[in-house]
């Protein structure tokens, strides 16, 4: 090498493979993992390096398999030692992966396929492998750990086969809930509960997406179309649910607009206006929703038109109390004097009495308000129902007709008992006890008679 070449030594040219003859080297007990930033340190002792590599005069390294040595490079620019630890620190870089993928299958948590398919990207680099050491017995251990891992791979592929079975039949049932909402009357549910059930299970399907194994694109591609056009049905009835609701509110809030200039209008009329708002609000009430915010706004134009009609006969009802005061007093005074109708024994007195007291009632006129004018007349009607009561009593005593009827009672109970006392008198001067205690009975009911006749 001229002195214009670089210092650097001259990069391994690999020597053909010969047959190699591997020996199985005692296992080793595993190390503590080292940290992946951690440098390579050179493990093999110089005995150790002097067993598996030489180094020729011409700086030719080359490395024991076996019962064969084969070429892994040249270092012809450094002393023996210095070449054969560069392709022993080769080595120790592939011992390293190797002892750090055992680690890993040990401690556990690792995909044992990610590890396989690691395994076999390092046991490719150490076959034929430019470096000095046990490269048989690092291609052991990997064949080992291959070996190992597929077992575990075998069972990590069932599991992760499990678990998207799994996963299908979950997605399935969500799938299947959407369609039973689909299938529901639509025409007759609370779409407030609906849109927020099916908007749960759109929220379960992403989480579902995220969380859970990855489907195959078929699999999903099919449950998702089966999702989506239940969607798309319960999409459908709801914005045509909704624009006829729209279409609703809108008449409603145009009845119940002109309800309100209507009912606004009636301000000049004060009272008299009441019996005309009151057909507007029965109108108001068959007027329909016209959706919650148009609704109290025109409720309050509405109520307010009523409230000033309401407050115009509130001051004409305070004013008509006002004027009322002397006419209950008057009123009072006339039911102090018509005590003396229930007092009066002569019946014709009491009722011209009470027929003066009604006539100064009318005449001093309507009483506001009507509950005190109410209270007053039931008070007068007491006595005039007690005075009728009176009258009709006297008239059955008095009627002429019922009087001619008695009187003709009268005397044929008197014929009757002048006739039993000469059979009674007759009896006893005989001695017939029993016809005479006949007839005294007789005669005693026969005088009874006569007496609630008033004879």
């Amino acid at each position: 090498m001229s002195a214009t070449e670089s210092s650097k030594p001259t990069p391994p040219v690999p020597a053909p493979p010969a047959v190699p003859l591997p020996r199985k080297l005692p296992a080793q007990k595993p190390a503590a993992a080292p940290a992946a930033t951690a440098p390579v340190v050179p493990t093999s002792s110089p005995e150790e390096v002097a067993k598996w590599g030489r180094v020729s005069e011409d700086g030719t390294v080359e490395v024991l398999e076996g019962e064969t040595w084969r070429v892994v490079g040249q270092y012809p620019d450094g002393t023996p030692e210095e070449a054969l630890a560069y392709f022993v620190r080769k080595y120790d870089d592939i011992a390293f992966k190797v002892h750090a993928l055992e680690q890993r299958h040990q401690a556990g948590g690792a995909s044992a396929s990610d590890l396989a398919k690691q395994a076999a990207h390092v046991l490719e680099e150490a076959t034929d492998a430019a470096a000095v050491g046990d490269l048989a017995g690092l291609r052991d251990r990997l064949n080992a750990l291959t070996e190992a891992l597929s077992e575990a791979t075998a069972q990590e592929a069932q599991a992760a086969k499990e678990l998207v079975d799994a996963a299908i039949a979950e997605r399935t049932a969500l799938v299947e809930r959407a369609e039973a909402i689909a299938a529901r009357d639509l025409s007759k549910v609370q779409w407030k509960q609906v849109t927020a059930e099916l908007g749960a299970l759109f929220d379960e399907w992403q989480a579902h997406q995220q969380n859970v194994p990855r489907l195959s694109k078929g699999v999903s591609q099919q449950l998702w179309k089966r999702f989506r056009d239940a969607r798309a049905v319960v999409d459908k009835q709801r914005r045509a649910f909704y624009a006829e609701l729209d279409d609703a509110h809108k008449t409603a809030r145009d009845a119940k607009t002109r309800l309100v200039e209507r009912a606004e209008a009636l301000a000049p009329r004060g009272v008299d206006g009441i019996p005309s708002y009151r057909t507007l609000l029965d109108e108001w009430k068959a007027a329909g929703r016209a959706g919650r915010k148009a609704d109290d706004a025109l409720w309050a134009r509405f109520k307010a038109a009523g409230d000033a009609l309401y407050s115009a006969r509130a001051e004409q009802a305070a004013a008509e109390e006002a004027d009322s005061a002397p006419k209950i007093e008057a009123r009072q005074a006339l039911l102090e004097e018509a005590k003396a109708v229930a007092d009066e024994p002569n019946i014709k007195s009491a009722r011209a009495l009470l027929t003066r007291i009604q006539r100064q009632w009318d005449e001093v006129g309507r009483i506001f308000p009507r509950e005190k004018e109410r209270a007053l007349d039931d008070r007068l009607r007491v006595i005039e129902q007690a005075l009728k009561a009176r009258e009709d009593v006297d008239w059955k005593k008095n009627n002429p007709e019922t009087k001619a009827r008695a009187n003709d009672m009268s005397s044929q109970l008197v014929e009757a008992i002048e006739k039993l006392e000469a059979e009674l008198e007759a009896a006893e001067k005989s001695g017939d006890k029993k016809a005479a205690k006949a007839a005294a009975d007789a005669l005693e009911a026969r005088r009874a008679w006569l007496s609630a006749l008033g004879g």
